[in-house]
């Protein structure tokens, strides 16, 4: 059952139990979150530009989102539907992606170092020029993806399928990738030393 849910509340901060809440389309740009239960919430195609959604459980519906500018540190985003959302200017330090649905996000230029991306699919997705050193793409399918111009450094690729993903002028210096399929994938002027490609 749908929860009614006073939007002035939201903006204010005082909503924290919003589990399963239906928000689809809400506008609830620079809304308080922080800490809040959005766990198997509807959040489809809301506007949540420049919330604050720090430490918060987004593990639910936010196919279409857009959290251009929301501070996302420490925010619980694991399984979440995230296919299609743009988080621009999002602070990311410390948010958990992993089995995440990011097919078609833009996560173009955010901080994303040390991120946990294990088993998401990240289809399609936009991570140009993103900060991804150390990040974690163990067995993510990041199949089309565009990580042009990112820095991998040291990340963990291990086991991701990597094919026609576009590298051109990212450092993948040290990176790890064996296991991972990288059919198709452009590496134009990439950054490769001390990353073993080998495909088994």
């Amino acid at each position: 059952m749908s929860e009614t849910v006073d939007l002035s509340r939201i903006r204010s901060g005082e909503q924290k139990q919003l589990s399963k809440a239906q928000l689809a389309g809400s506008n609830l740009e620079g809304a308080h979150l922080t800490e809040a239960d959005l766990s198997q919430a509807n959040l489809r195609g809301a506007v949540l530009t420049g919330a604050h959604l720090q430490k918060t459980n987004l593990r639910a519906n936010l196919r279409g989102v857009e959290l251009m500018g929301a501070d996302l540190r420490g925010a619980d985003l694991r399984g979440a539907d995230l296919r299609g959302a743009v988080l621009i200017e999002a602070e990311t330090d410390t948010a958990s992606f992993s089995g995440a649905f990011l097919a078609g996000a833009v996560l173009s230029n955010l901080n994303l170092v040390n991120a946990d991306f294990r088993g998401a699919d990240l289809r399609g997705a936009s991570l140009t020029g993103a900060m991804l050193i150390g990040a974690d793409f163990s067995s993510a399918n990041l199949s089309g993806a565009d990580l042009s111009q990112a820095n991998l450094e040291e990340a963990n690729l291990a086991g991701a399928v990597l094919r026609g993903v576009n590298f051109t002028r990212a450092n993948l210096l040290c990176a790890r990738i064996e296991q991972t399929i990288l059919d198709g994938a452009v590496l134009d002027g990439a950054c490769l030393e001390g990353t073993p490609l080998v495909e088994i």
